[in-house]
């Protein structure tokens, strides 16, 4: 198959998933708006809470990554019946997650000692928190309902659901927030409680169109009840989703520690980089988009046989993202002013988040690549090698390269690369680093599995 059609072939399957992605960031972005419009210390506290719960979710939602892979390569092979069988250990697998998540989330204070924040704020960030615990099952069981959408190519029905619940969120987290109809405003742990509804009714109307959708049927997920877990099916499922969470606990958490980091230097200099790290994340919907639909795409080749045309679809996907990437970042640059006066009419906050905005149009290409590197490794299986990599890459030269530059540690760093900026370098180069180490090793992996 030619390359244009390859790229056609991904585009089809990746613009539903970046549309509902976008519609699940935009929740953060509303929430991000309402708040800087509430008080800046309702704005710090959703910076601070947020990476917080952002990298337990990630890291636990990352486990059930295992499932889209697993479920991908079934349906390339045509085995539906084993499909229901993985849905349900799946559910199980998502219960289990939430029980460890909630935990985290109702106990958030060893996290919250190493902003060093103060009382006010923290009062805030654990109402945040703690409400969030109760949307956590929720939202892990719907990513059981996505899991299964996209590794069986139908991403549509997710992308309804999650506009759905868009346009619920709007009118909840203005309610919340700023109060009405006789409730106080609760700042940003209204936030949280609007989430929270949210959530419920996604899982709610994922778990109807389950029971009634003619094109789940074949893979007899329900009339067999829940069943039980098979610690043998769990086993599988840990043995490629701890390292894919732990990859996504890594990437994030290089973010939610910078964050902590930067809540030292002031509330500003924190309100600045939650607008610039809101920002970036919606801007990594499109890469994460298209490599979450080449990941599908090779591995129902990997699993119907078909490894040399994994390998091409694999390659396409990856040079599409490089090429939007490029485009996008040139825009952002270009735009950066008028894109932070959406969020935040504080001239303050403004001046802080403006040199910021330089990483973000500098580190696209190499966010592309390696998020879509590592989808389609996860399409052969294959993650313990990418997690390391991330390790060494996002906390070693991110984390740590950013932290000296950012507080000076050593002397001599440059006035304009003190602070959260230099916090945004060392991560921009972590990411072209990681970029780089993922490619040659998924050259690699294909040479192996094509010559096996």
């Amino acid at each position: 198959m030619s390359t244009p059609k390859l790229t056609t072939r991904i585009a089809a399957l990746a613009w539903p998933m970046l549309v509902g992605q976008l519609a699940v960031i935009s929740n953060g972005v509303i929430d991000t708006m309402m708040t800087a419009r509430s008080s800046s210390t309702d704005l710090a506290a959703l910076g601070l809470g947020a990476s917080v719960y952002i990298s337990i979710f990630v890291g636990l939602s990352g486990v059930l990554q295992a499932l889209p892979p697993t479920i991908g390569q079934l349906f390339g092979a045509r085995k539906f019946e084993a499909i229901g069988f993985e849905v349900r250990q799946g559910v199980w697998l998502a219960l289990f997650l939430s029980v460890i998540g909630a935990i985290a989330l109702s106990f958030p204070q060893p996290l919250l000692g190493i902003a060093q924040a103060s009382p006010d704020l923290n009062e805030k960030v654990i109402s945040y928190l703690q409400i969030l615990a109760l949307a956590l099952p929720a939202t892990l069981g719907f990513r059981v309902y996505a899991s299964l959408n996209f590794a069986t190519s139908r991403p549509r029905m997710v992308m309804a659901i999650q506009l759905s619940a868009l346009l619920l969120k709007f009118p909840l987290n203005a309610l919340f927030v700023f109060g009405g109809f006789g409730l106080p405003a609760f700042g940003t742990p209204g936030c949280a409680i609007a989430t929270a509804v949210t959530s419920w009714a996604a899982l709610l109307a994922g778990w109807l169109i389950l029971r009634r959708g003619a094109h789940y049927r074949p893979f007899q997920i329900f009339g067999h009840g829940l069943g039980r877990p098979v610690w043998s099916a769990q086993a599988a499922f840990l043995r490629l989703g701890v390292p894919m969470g732990l990859s996504y606990l890594i990437e994030v958490s290089a973010f939610a520690l910078m964050a902590l980091f930067i809540a030292r230097i002031g509330s500003n200099a924190l309100a600045g980089h939650q607008i610039t790290a809101n920002f970036g994340t919606v801007l990594y919907m499109l890469p994460l988009s298209i490599a979450s639909a080449t990941g599908t795409l090779v591995a129902q080749e990997i699993g119907a046989g078909r490894l040399q045309q994994a390998r091409h679809i694999g390659n396409a996907g990856i040079r599409l993202g490089a090429a939007l990437a490029v485009s996008l970042g040139v825009l952002i640059w270009l735009l950066r002013e008028q894109i932070i006066g959406l969020y935040t009419p504080d001239a303050t906050v403004l001046a802080s988040a403006l040199p910021l905005f330089f990483f973000i149009g500098f580190y696209q290409l190499f966010d592309a690549v390696q998020v879509g590197t590592a989808f389609v490794l996860r399409a052969y299986k294959v993650a313990m090698v990418p997690t390391i990599m991330y390790a060494v890459a996002l906390w070693g030269v991110g984390l740590g390269g950013g932290y000296l530059l950012g507080f000076d540690v050593l002397g001599g760093t440059p006035l304009m690369l003190q602070g959260a900026a230099g916090f945004w370098l060392g991560n921009s180069i972590s990411l072209a680093v990681v970029g780089v180490a993922l490619v040659w090793y998924l050259r690699h992996v294909q040479r192996q599995r094509e010559q096996a």
